[in-house]
């Protein structure tokens, strides 16, 4: 059977990973009611299209803090990726350069970052970044990023302390002996999960970003942002842009689907700095509700996982070609030819 859709990889990866591998990738924070809202909230978004456009030509390129990219799609920081396949985190930098879009790639990562770059040298890459209670490991990472030519650091502000994901807990999930945070490797005892220990810093504040800065000429990107106090609060500090995330529904449950968050968010910060979003997407023509309500960008997470487990690099690039086909479609049948021509007035939402 061909794949046809995401769903098809997420049933793959669902049947032939190990059950507490399929639990990791899958868990949501207590109830998972915001990973579920995160899909839920698409549904209930409908297309005003408009016919007779001429949609004969079509391009779905755009910017990227001034870098051309294929299509509106990239690959969210999800760390852990040799739980589903064997080269890791090399494959998943492979499909990002071959499909022309961005990689963030995790500071959990089984890979470390040099051999990321290695594997796909002229690929787009950002860094993400936990600040670790150990200061000087955060700024040796941010040190070798930027060395290594890293495009932007993302900074994950959402996870003062990791979320409780019931099932996680009743697997008692652990990383597997032979596999390790490789940009750690050596450097610090190991805690929960296989993580490096005392991974999150509770005391990070806003304040933290002037440090950031001080230590790196990369743009600088929030991941985590909710509300538009706290995108307020973003700008003030001068981050180049912000990433509209409840970590997959991993961290606080019972937080709004970031979908509709982004509608908030983006009235606050409107074109001042380039707006993105993760969580929930699923279909080309989630992409396309995502750009009508203000992302510049999107980011897919779990998606990632599922296609490198049913064939690696290749079963990854299947999932960016059908979401960037399916976009290019529902962009076509929405009456859009070019990026540009989405926007609000293409969306409403269903009474339902």
């Amino acid at each position: 059977m061909p794949m046809v859709c995401l769903s098809d990889f997420e049933a793959y990866a669902k049947k032939h990973l190990p059950k507490s591998t399929w639990d990791y990738i899958a868990a949501g924070a207590d109830e998972c009611w915001t990973r579920e809202e995160n899909l839920l909230a698409y549904k209930r978004i409908r297309f005003r299209p408009r016919m007779l456009r001429d949609v004969s030509m079509m391009d779905t390129r755009t910017t990227l803090l001034g870098m051309e990219i294929s299509f509106p799609v990239g690959i969210a920081p999800t760390g852990f990726h040799q739980l589903v396949c064997p080269d890791g985190e090399k494959s998943t930098a492979r499909a990002a350069e071959a499909m022309n879009t961005c990689y963030i790639a995790s500071t959990y990562s089984t890979y470390s970052m040099e051999e990321i770059v290695a594997a796909a040298p002229g690929g787009f890459r950002w860094f993400q970044l936990y600040i670790h209670q150990n200061r000087r490991l955060s700024e040796q990472l941010v040190q070798r990023a930027e060395a290594l030519g890293f495009q932007a650091l993302v900074l994950t502000v959402d996870v003062p302390y990791g979320g409780k994901r019931r099932v996680d807990i009743h697997n008692n999930f652990q990383l597997p002996p032979h596999m390790e945070v490789e940009n750690f490797r050596g450097s610090i005892e190991v805690g929960a999960y296989g993580l490096p220990a005392h991974s999150f810093d509770p005391s990070v504040c806003w304040d933290d970003i002037y440090w950031l800065r001080s230590l790196t000429h990369l743009p600088i990107i929030v991941k985590g942002i909710l509300t538009q106090e706290d995108a307020d609060l973003a700008m003030k500090h001068g981050v180049q842009g912000i990433i509209v995330s409840n970590h997959g529904g991993r961290q606080l449950d019972s937080t709004p689907a970031t979908i509709n968050a982004l509608i908030e968010i983006k009235e606050t910060v409107q074109d001042r700095i380039e707006v993105y979003v993760d969580g929930g997407i699923r279909t080309g023509s989630d992409v396309l509700k995502a750009l009508a309500l203000g992302a510049k960008y999107v980011f897919i997470g779990r998606p990632t996982l599922w296609g490198l487990a049913y064939k690696g690099e290749e079963g990854l690039r299947e999932v960016l070609q059908i979401l960037k086909d399916e976009f290019h479609l529902s962009m076509a049948l929405a009456g859009c030819k070019k990026v540009s021509e989405i926007g609000r007035h293409l969306v409403q939402f269903s009474r339902l």
